[in-house]
């Protein structure tokens, strides 16, 4: 019987950097440290990588409501 798997994507922290519009390296360790940042899977050379839907749905959170609704 054959699996049917999604791939899934990993993203370099770099990558991850560049999608969020160039944030720091360092702001990014440092939201790490806070449990800011989103959820990270570290490789057992020790790199890190962020799951593409992890990242989409961390960025879904923070959107702020504008308020424009009619009163």
């Amino acid at each position: 019987m054959a699996r049917d798997r999604t791939r899934i994507e990993l993203l370099t922290a770099r990558q991850v950097l560049e999608e969020l519009g160039g944030v720091s390296r360092r702001t990014f360790y440092r939201w790490r440290e806070l449990h800011l940042a989103p959820a990270c899977i570290r490789l057992p050379n020790g790199e890190l990588r962020v799951r593409r839907d992890a990242l989409d749905a961390w960025v879904e959170e923070r959107a702020e409501d504008t308020g424009g609704g009619v009163r």
